[in-house]
């Protein structure tokens, strides 16, 4: 393939499970992250520091920030980016969290254990910072 046919922009999936040790601490780094973020007006600084006290997932979905997984990638910039998070049951024994036979390939449950009524944060960010 050359150059020219190339293409000029790639998506990227990733999905993460993580284990939530300290809910405090999270939620201690997500208020401050948003106290310390100069760019968010005070009435959604206020509505932002409500809901992370109130919910882990949207904690770390103030947390963890794309732009951050490939602000330093040689070449890229970042045109678009969503993510979300929700509190769900996990059992890795389950055979809905097992890797496909190709992990290049893998695609994982949108929803493994039915988490109905779980609350999801989407976060959005178009362009670079």
């Amino acid at each position: 393939m050359s150059i020219e046919e190339t293409p000029r922009y790639v998506r990227l999936r990733v999905e993460v499970v993580l284990e939530v040790n300290d809910v405090d601490a999270v939620t201690q780094a997500a208020l401050r992250r948003i106290t310390d973020d100069e760019g968010v007006p005070d009435g959604e600084r206020v509505h932002a520091q409500s809901a992370v006290t109130e919910d882990t997932a949207e904690a770390l979905a103030h947390l963890v920030d794309p732009f951050d997984l490939v602000s330093e990638v040689p070449g890229v910039e970042l045109a678009q980016a969503s993510w979300s998070s929700e509190e769900i049951e996990y059992d890795p024994d389950a055979p809905d969290w097992e890797l496909d036979e190709d992990d290049e390939t893998a695609e994982y449950p949108e929803d493994p254990e039915g988490a109905e009524g779980a609350e999801e944060t989407e976060e959005a960010v178009q362009g670079v910072r």
